[in-house]
């Protein structure tokens, strides 16, 4: 018996040592060179402290700042831990409540708007982690954020075009604005005021 399980033994060492280890290590390597960037979270660090990922969106919620999507994630927004949608189809009363609630809240915070609300504003991604809105979804914005930053609007909106982001590969998805960059480009500009 000892005979048969012994290249049992030595085969589960080997695949162990080899998957567990080896593999992990050259795969980590490669992404630790290659792309350093990414393999540590794509991290924003501005005057030494990190601001935030480029790849997981914020909560902002003063009116002075642009706003990304909503999220999905509980019991905090924008929780990696807990990525993913809210699972309400589109006949679903709750998602239809919640809508209508971010809608109002939209044109509670800007009144004198009354452009259509984009949809991204008031509906979550697929992992209600999305760090990006469309660029309708930030010129929507901008209005607000000129008046609270005391900024000409055009400035604002010159401001969403230097951040604007193009389809992946030229093909791929839209024309899209990451929010915390934005913001931060926000802040950076008010500050030199």
């Amino acid at each position: 018996m000892l005979k048969e399980l012994k290249p049992a033994f030595v085969v589960f060492g080997l695949l162990t040592v080899l998957t567990g280890a080896a593999y992990p290590a050259l795969i980590t390597g490669i992404a630790q060179t290659a792309f350093q960037d990414q393999a540590n979270g794509s991290l924003i660090v501005q005057d030494g402290k990190t601001r935030g990922s480029r790849l997981i969106g914020q909560a902002f919620s003063d009116p002075g700042h642009f706003w990304g999507r909503p999220s999905a994630t509980a019991p905090m927004p924008f929780n990696a831990a807990s990525s993913g949608a809210s699972n309400q189809g589109p006949l679903n009363p709750a998602l239809e409540e919640s809508v209508n609630n971010r809608i109002e809240a939209l044109k509670a915070s800007d009144p004198t708007q009354t452009a259509a609300i984009p949809v991204d504003l008031v509906t979550a991604s697929g992992s209600g982690l999305d760090p990006h809105i469309s660029v309708a979804a930030a010129r929507w914005q901008a209005p607000r954020i000129a008046r609270h930053r005391h900024l000409p609007e055009e400035q604002v909106r010159e401001l969403i075009a230097s951040h604007t982001e193009g389809r992946q590969l030229g093909v791929l998805g839209e024309p899209r604005v990451n929010v915390l960059e934005l913001n931060l480009a926000l802040d950076k500009l008010a500050a030199t005021r």
